[in-house]
């Protein structure tokens, strides 16, 4: 792996120097499982072929300076490591991941210099904040000596985005981006948690359709949802032993508590226990390479997320009813978060560029103020990292 001779010739030119270290890590597709992460369940996802990358070199102080091709330039001290606001905002991905790193036992005393690039849109819900988060962490593996097993980079990077960025995230982006593997879905145990590879069949593409309504999800219902959903354990939970997540919940019980919860709690009760169904489902169907019945879950998934969970909006909505019955397409959904970002289309080679476009173009019949962006991603592997000294492009 290596950084292109322009990337490399930028941090040269910004620091002074070469860099000693060179990371990358994927964006993700949430191929299934919709908010079942921090509800202790199972998810379905995919690492892309779209990267963040990062090239680092320590500095003799205590100083962390960070740039991109896109934003003003960021300097923090790590003797007063706190998070910032406006519009370096983005740098709390790479600062909660140092305040990670030092809370994990890391000898964090010097400062390092560090510039990102980039090809995941942003705001898509391909988790561009998880990737920042992983290219950021297998940096700092190499620049304090503090290696780290897939689990925990993924739980410490997870840490960082709960508690020093401030996004009540579950682990599903962190644990794709760090556990990817080229024609593979990552299976992630997001109670342990614990990743297992679940091939794909090679003949899939996968297209995303980004609404251009971007979802900042600080600032919009995400945090609200998860507030409803620990609401909705604390009362299930003073009626039965035994409920430690959402997804242990049974249907009876969930019924039987139903008057209790009221609407929307039971709502978004029933679409956790019925997605943490349609996930297994979909690992059974993928295993008999049943494609129809993989595309029925991925179309359940959305309606789910439109009627039970709302966290999904007109564009969205109108991008999959345009996906739907076009020929090629196996099933479409939200991918991400929800309230803006992107939907996922997994379909046959049969469906091709021009077919894509053609979805575009009914889509802007309904909806002529907002013209999507349409992309196709492939698989992608895990994040990685490799040492710089005496590298040359």
């Amino acid at each position: 792996m290596h950084l292109e001779s322009g990337k490399v010739s930028r941090f040269e030119s910004h620091f002074g120097r070469s860099p000693t270290v060179v990371t990358r890590a994927p964006g993700r597709i949430e191929f299934i499982g919709n908010h079942i992460d921090y509800n202790g369940g199972r998810v379905l996802g995919m690492a892309i072929d779209r990267y963040i990358e990062a090239a680092a070199s320590p500095r003799e102080d205590d100083c962390i300076a960070l740039r991109t091709e896109i934003h003003e330039p960021v300097e923090a001290s790590l003797s007063d490591l706190r998070p910032v606001r406006g519009s370096a905002f983005w740098a709390n991905y790479v600062l909660g991941v140092v305040h990670a790193f030092r809370d994990a036992g890391a000898s964090v005393e010097r400062g390092f210099d560090m510039e990102f690039s980039s090809t995941i849109p942003a705001g898509a819900g391909l988790s561009s904040s998880a990737a920042l988060e992983l290219a950021t962490a297998k940096a700092l593996e190499v620049l304090y000596g503090f290696p780290l097993s897939e689990e925990r980079l993924a739980v410490l990077c997870r840490h960082a985005e709960n508690t020093f960025v401030g996004m009540p995230c579950g682990i599903l982006d962190q644990g794709v981006s760090v556990a990817g593997r080229r024609g593979h879905l990552v299976l992630v145990d997001c109670r342990l948690p614990r990743f297992e590879r679940v091939p794909l069949p090679e003949a899939l593409r996968f297209w995303v359709f980004d609404s251009n309504k971007k979802h900042r999800l600080v600032e919009s219902l995400y945090g609200k949802r998860h507030e409803e959903c620990t609401e909705a354990l604390a009362c299930l939970q003073r009626r039965f032993a035994g409920i430690e997540h959402l997804v242990d919940v049974a249907p009876d019980q969930l019924e039987a508590t139903r008057r209790d919860l009221g609407d929307p709690l039971y709502s978004r009760v029933l679409h956790v226990i019925e997605e943490q169904q349609r996930v297994m489902e979909c690992v059974f169907a993928l295993e008999r390479g049943d494609m129809r019945s993989v595309g029925e879950r991925l179309d359940a998934s959305h309606q789910s997320s439109r009627v039970l969970f709302e966290n999904s909006t007109p564009e969205l909505d109108g991008l999959v009813d345009c996906l739907r019955h076009r020929s090629g397409v196996y099933g479409a959904r939200l991918t991400g978060g929800g309230f803006g970002g992107g939907v996922l289309a997994v379909t046959s080679p049969r469906f091709a560029r021009s077919d894509a476009e053609a979805v575009v173009r009914d889509f802007v019949g309904v909806f002529p103020d907002c013209t999507p962006a349409v992309f196709e991603v492939g698989w992608g592997d895990g994040a990685s990292s490799a040492g710089c000294d005496g590298w040359r492009v």
